[in-house]
C-alpha cells in the first residue's frame, strides 16, 4: 500500500477520445498511478471502445467524471478531490472536428483549454500537460523546431496557438505543451483512418485512387503509443513552459501512405502533380463537395448492406485539410531529453491492426473489401467545377489545361491528413 501512496495521481481531460483511451490503457496496465480521474463529457460504455480500453476503464485507479468542461463549475468539480490536488493533469480535451466556425473553437478549444489550466494554477498541480498540434508550422523546406515561426493553417491549429500564447500569463502554473504529428493507431478517426476509408471505398468500386499534390507532400506520424509515453516521459522529464514535437523518424510523405493504403487494400493510386492540383484549388469547395457525394454513396451502401446503423467513421474530407500544406517536424528536442521511440516509422501491419480493430467492433462494413458494388461506374464530373481565369474567363491555354485535368480529376481523393 505504501509503495501506491507514492505513486502519482492522474487526471486526464477528454479522457474517452482516442488519446485518452490510448493514456489511460497506458497508465493502467504499466502501473504508474495511484488514482486515474477521466473527465469527459462521452462516458466508456458510448466512446465506441473495444474490450481492451474498456477493461482499462473497469480498473479500481479509474474513477469516470461526467463533464462539460466548458462550464467552469463543472471544472471545478473535476478537479475537487478528498485526497488532495492531482499530481499531473493531461488535458486532451478540445473540439476537434474540422471546418467549425470561429465561435465553436472559441468555446471548445480556447475557453475550455484556459478554464482547466486556471483551475489547474489555483491547484497548484506539479505539471500540466497541454496537448497542442503539429499543425503549426508551414515550411517544407527542413524540419521544423519548435522555435520555428508559428504559421497555424488550420482554423482549429489557430486557436490551439491561442491557448499557447494564453497559457504563458498563468505566472504560477508549471505547463509543458506537446505538438504531434498526425497521430495514429488503434482508436484513430481523424488522422489515417480517412485514408484507409476510402482506400477501401476504391477497392469496392473498383477504381484507382488519386490524389492531389505529389508524393512527396509531407505528413509526419506519431504513433499513439509512443504519443503517450511522451506525455508521461514529460511529465517527469520535462522542462516547465516548453513546447516538444512529438514526431516519428520516418518522415512520412503522402506517397508513403498511400503505398501502405494500397498494400492494404491491393488498389493502385497516383498523384495529380501541384500544376493540375492548383487548378483544382480555383474551385475547390465545389469540388471536394462532388468528391465527398462520391464517397458517401458506396459508404452508404456499404453500411446498409453490413447493417451498420451507426458508427463514427465516415469518408467525409473537410476542405481545410486539402490544401498544400505539410506535417513537417524536427522532433530532436524531445529526445534530447532521453525520450526513445519504440514505433520508428509507419508499418502496413499498425494500418492494418486499425482496420482490423473497426472490423471487429462492426464499425466497418466488410463488405467494402469484397469489391462488389452496383456503383462501380458511378464516376465523379468536375467539368462545370473548376472555373479558371479572372471573372470565370478562360485563355485559350487554360481551357487546354483544363480539358487534360478533367478526366483525370475523376476519383480524386482529396486530403491532407489531420492531427
Amino acid at each position: 500500500m505504501a509503495a501506491s501512496e507514492k505513486k502519482p495521481k492522474v487526471l486526464v481531460l477528454g479522457g474517452t477520445g482516442f488519446i485518452g483511451r490510448n493514456l489511460v490503457h497506458f497508465l493502467v496496465s504499466n502501473e504508474l498511478a495511484s488514482k486515474v480521474r477521466v473527465a469527459d463529457k462521452v462516458p466508456p460504455q458510448m466512446a465506441w471502445m473495444n474490450e481492451t480500453f474498456l477493461q482499462a476503464f473497469k480498473d479500481p485507479i479509474v474513477e469516470f467524471k461526467h463533464s462539460n468542461l466548458i462550464n467552469p463549475g463543472s471544472v471545478t468539480n473535476v478537479f475537487h478531490d478528498e485526497d488532495g490536488s492531482f499530481d499531473y493533469v493531461i488535458n486532451l480535451a478540445a473540439e476537434t472536428k474540422y471546418g467549425q466556425s470561429d465561435n465553436v473553437y472559441k468555446e471548445g478549444i480556447v475557453k475550455l483549454s484556459m478554464n482547466c489550466a486556471r483551475e489547474a494554477e489555483k491547484s497548484g498541480v506539479q505539471v500540466y500537460i497541454e496537448m497542442s498540434t503539429g499543425q503549426m508550422y508551414s515550411s517544407d523546406k527542413k524540419p521544423s523546431k519548435e522555435d520555428s515561426k508559428s504559421e497555424p493553417w488550420t482554423h482549429l491549429a489557430k486557436h490551439k496557438l491561442q491557448v499557447e500564447n494564453q497559457l504563458q500569463e498563468l505566472q504560477a502554473l508549471k505547463y509543458i505543451i506537446i505538438r504531434p504529428a498526425i497521430v495514429y493507431g488503434i482508436g484513430d478517426r481523424n488522422g489515417l483512418v480517412p485514408r484507409l476509408i476510402v482506400g477501401a471505398i476504391y477497392k469496392y468500386i473498383k477504381q484507382k485512387m488519386k490524389m492531389m499534390w505529389t508524393k512527396d507532400l509531407k505528413m509526419n506520424t506519431i504513433h499513439v503509443d509512443d504519443l503517450c509515453r511522451s506525455v508521461w516521459h514529460l511529465c517527469l522529464h520535462g522542462k516547465s513552459r516548453e513546447i516538444y514535437n512529438c514526431v516519428d523518424k520516418g518522415n512520412t510523405s503522402q506517397g508513403l501512405i498511400s503505398d501502405l493504403v494500397s498494400q492494404v487494400f491491393g488498389i493502385s493510386f497516383e498523384f495529380l502533380g501541384s500544376v493540375k492540383s492548383n487548378l483544382a484549388r480555383v474551385n475547390m469547395s465545389n469540388v471536394v463537395e462532388h468528391i465527398n457525394d462520391k464517397h458517401m454513396a458506396p459508404w452508404a451502401e456499404a453500411c446498409t448492406r453490413d447493417g451498420i446503423k451507426n458508427t463514427p467513421l465516415n469518408p467525409f474530407l473537410d476542405q481545410e485539410l486539402l490544401y498544400n500544406k505539410p506535417v513537417f517536424m524536427d522532433g530532436s528536442k524531445l529526445e534530447d531529453t532521453g525520450f526513445e521511440l519504440k514505433h520508428s516509422q509507419l508499418q502496413v501491419t499498425i494500418l492494418q491492426e486499425v482496420l482490423d480493430d473497426y472490423l471487429g467492433l462492426k464499425l466497418f462494413p466488410p463488405c467494402l473489401l469484397s469489391g462488389e458494388t452496383t456503383l462501380a461506374g458511378n464516376d465523379i464530373h468536375v467539368d462545370d467545377e473548376i472555373e479558371l481565369g479572372e471573372n470565370g474567363e478562360n485563355n485559350d491555354e487554360m481551357t487546354q489545361d483544363l480539358d487534360n485535368v478533367k478526366q483525370q480529376l475523376d476519383n480524386v481523393h482529396l486530403e491532407n491528413g489531420e492531427t
